[in-house]
């Protein structure tokens, strides 16, 4: 699953003072106040309906056009994932199906690269489908 969000490494020149106890506390203090904004864009996902055009043609322009940065053999087996999902969940044609096939094929990558792939992931959708709202089916991707 990938979403939109913020890296902050530690940054501690010296580490005789420095407590791991209250930097894991921020840490997890911050990931916690982020957990609204992904289970919205989680629910706003499974709300977006998406025409089979529409996800053949996203699938398209993440691998043919390189819109997304990710190796192109991926192709097949997100298509596979999103038309033929293994788990129930994913059956209905959403987007959230659709972010579940690219993260699912994404575990065949090496981790630096799953990385790369899965960190565009959540900017290069919402690009994809720009201009939809939950409640509308998506008509074609921008």
């Amino acid at each position: 699953m990938a979403f939109n969000g913020d890296f902050t490494p530690v940054l501690a020149k010296h580490t005789k003072n420095v407590s791991l106890v209250d930097i894991l506390a921020v840490g997890v203090d911050r990931m916690q106040r982020n957990f609204e904004p992904m289970r919205k864009q989680v629910e706003a996902w499974k709300g977006t309906r998406l025409p089979d055009e529409t996800a053949k043609l996203i699938i398209y322009r993440a691998f043919v056009e390189d819109d997304l940065d990710a190796p192109k053999h991926l192709a097949r087996r997100v298509h596979d994932q999103y038309f033929n999902p293994q788990v129930p969940e994913f059956t209905p044609r959403t987007l959230w199906s659709l972010s579940n096939a690219f993260t699912g094929a994404f575990k065949d990558l090496d981790p630096i690269p799953q990385f790369k792939a899965t960190a565009c992931l959540a900017s290069f959708l919402e690009v994809a489908t720009a201009g939809t709202s939950p409640a509308q089916s998506v008509a074609s991707a921008s």
